[in-house]
């Protein structure tokens, strides 16, 4: 195993104990001040984590197993099924945020504005900084292409543009009056989340499947 996917590695137990402990706190806040808003962000946050855990794992297995004569091929493709498996809960966590959307455009109902928004700064906050301890390992994958630590960046990501885009949408829509846009924004935060599962899952397949890539045509 190399020193960067170590690295990796510990980058990304990190990452996981600042998500274990925000979804934790907001959980805990939500049950006690009956906040609902507080606890979908506490259970968002909580299938993020599992997803991260699935990285986590598969750096472990990458390690345990290294010069192993089961893998005579290597290990490396243990964390691209990983990034495979965690495209489809980024796109499936896509999929649900414009289903929400769609349904809250067609039945729309009141916002708190003032619990919402403190909730998506909170979130902000944790993936803010969750992005600037795994923003040097991304630099890094950009060369050597890493899937498992790029699924894991994405997710982190994905919920980075969430937040900040709901608290555009609520800070316009508490001042403005425009409730509609918290849908509008929320459906277009799903689709680039899906955009961003769908390049992940094509590259993943592409390495587990040993395709080579199409031929460039003669000019």
């Amino acid at each position: 195993m190399s020193t960067h996917s170590y690295a990796h590695e510990r980058k990304t137990l990190i990452v996981i104990l600042l998500t274990l402990l925000t979804m934790t706190a907001e959980i805990a806040v939500g049950y006690l001040s009956h906040s609902m808003a507080l606890l979908a962000d506490g259970y968002h946050m909580g299938t993020h984590a599992l997803a991260l855990g699935l990285t986590y794992i598969a750096y472990i297995l990458i390690r345990k197993f290294a010069g192993s004569p089961r893998f005579p091929h290597g290990t490396e493709k243990i964390g691209t099924l990983t990034a495979y498996t965690s495209s489809l809960f980024l796109g499936f966590t896509g999929l649900w945020i414009m289903w929400e959307a769609v349904h809250r455009l067609l039945r729309p109902v009141p916002i708190q504005f003032n619990e919402a928004i403190l909730v998506a700064c909170i979130g902000l906050a944790v993936n803010a900084g969750c992005i600037l301890v795994m923003e040097t390992g991304h630099a890094h994958e950009q060369k050597h292409t890493d899937y498992n630590f790029k699924a894991a960046y994405y997710h982190i990501l994905a919920d980075a543009l969430t937040s900040i885009l709901a608290i555009v949408a609520l800070v316009i829509g508490k001042y403005v009056g425009w409730t509609c846009l918290d849908a509008l924004i929320g459906l277009l935060g799903g689709v680039l989340i899906v955009k961003w599962a769908g390049k992940l899952l094509k590259d993943t397949v592409a390495v587990l499947i040993d395709m080579k890539a199409a031929p460039q045509a003669a000019k």
